[in-house]
C-alpha cells in the first residue's frame, strides 16, 4: 500500500514539476520585449507619456484663447453699454424743421465716401 502511495506521489510532483516548467516557458515567451506582451505594454506607455503632453500644450492654449475671450467680451459689453447711452441721448434731441435740417446739410444727395486706413499692426504683419 505504501508502494502504491509512494509511486502516486512521485507521478503528482513529476506532472507539478512539468506543468511549472510550461508556465515558466509561457511567462518567458510574454514578458519578453521584441515580440511579447511586454513590447505592446512598453508602446503603449511611450503613446500614454505622448498623449499627456498633447493634452497638457492643449490644455495650455484653451486657457490662453479664454483669458483672451473673456477680455474682448467685457470689452465688447463696455462698448455696448456706451452705444446704448448714446442711443438713449439721441431718443432726447427735440426733431428739428425740414428748414432747419437743410441748412446743416445743405448737399443731401452727395454720396458719402469712406477711407480705410491700415494700422500699424497689419503693416507689420505684412512686411514679415
Amino acid at each position: 500500500m505504501t508502494l502504491i502511495a509512494d509511486i502516486l506521489m512521485a507521478g503528482g510532483a513529476f506532472g507539478a514539476a512539468l506543468y511549472c516548467y510550461v508556465l515558466s516557458q509561457r511567462l518567458r515567451r510574454f514578458s519578453t520585449l521584441e515580440g511579447g506582451m511586454g513590447g505592446a505594454i512598453a508602446v503603449l506607455s511611450a503613446q500614454v507619456d505622448d498623449m499627456t503632453r498633447a493634452l497638457d500644450k492643449a490644455r495650455a492654449a484653451a486657457t490662453i484663447s479664454a483669458s483672451s475671450l473673456e477680455a474682448l467680451t467685457g470689452r465688447a459689453e463696455s462698448v455696448a453699454s456706451r452705444l446704448d447711452l448714446l442711443l438713449a441721448s439721441m431718443h432726447d434731441l427735440p426733431d428739428t424743421p425740414a428748414e432747419a435740417r437743410a441748412e446743416f446739410e445743405p448737399e443731401a444727395d452727395r454720396r458719402l465716401r469712406f477711407v480705410r486706413r491700415r494700422s500699424l499692426r497689419e503693416d507689420a504683419e505684412v512686411e514679415a
